[in-house]
């Protein structure tokens, strides 16, 4: 989905930065995101401000994917020429190869995708064993909130929290921790093995 005019201001500004620095980075660190040196995906990478935040991991490479061209050239403000941008759908993202990656970052931007669903399967697709997600998201009563006092227009796509928790355990995701704190989640979950899954 594309950002109404309101939300990609609302995207693009210091208090969303700060946020996003202070509050989502600093939740998906204290759960679990340390590891240097690894393959990281961004789901929904916008500007690119969570890449600046991600470098921090000094990664082994980066791709931040975006539904939108106009997100992607904005990168280009902060001279990430060693880091990679894509204008993609992350509902498929068939140009990523299979057990490719191993860090996904969703910075709240999940629930923006009518087919959500779709994404949770392309992250286990392109995730190797034991890879890890992280994902930040409202749940649906503060979209509901926002879509009534700032008219942002989010997508019907019945996404709440506790609808991505059962989404990722059923596309092989073990939730190893989770925070729930006025109304947002965050999320650090594991890919493991399709056959064991099957085994069980």
């Amino acid at each position: 989905m594309r950002l109404s005019d309101i939300e990609f201001k609302a995207m693009n500004n210091p208090v969303r930065r700060f946020f996003q620095k202070h509050v989502e980075f600093r939740n998906f660190r204290s759960l679990g995101l340390v590891d240097k040196h690894k393959n990281i995906l961004e789901i929904g990478c916008g500007s690119g401000y969570g890449t600046i935040l991600l470098s921090t991991l000094q990664p082994k490479s980066y791709l931040g994917v975006d539904l939108m061209p106009e997100q992607i050239a904005l990168t280009g403000q902060w001279h990430l020429s060693e880091y990679a941008f894509k204008t993609m759908d992350a509902a498929d993202m068939n140009e990523i190869p299979s057990h490719s990656r191993d860090i996904i970052a969703i910075f709240g931007i999940l629930h923006h995708i009518p087919r959500w669903r779709e994404v949770i399967k392309e992250c286990r697709r392109v995730l190797t064993n034991g890879g890890k997600l992280f994902i930040e998201e409202p749940d649906k009563n503060i979209i509901g909130y926002c879509d009534r006092f700032f008219h942002y227009g989010h997508p019907e796509s019945d996404f709440s929290l506790a609808l991505l928790e059962n989404e990722l355990v059923n596309n092989c995701f073990k939730i190893i921790r989770k925070r729930k704190v006025l109304g947002f989640g965050t999320y650090y979950a594991q890919a493991y093995s399709l056959t064991k899954k099957r085994r069980h």
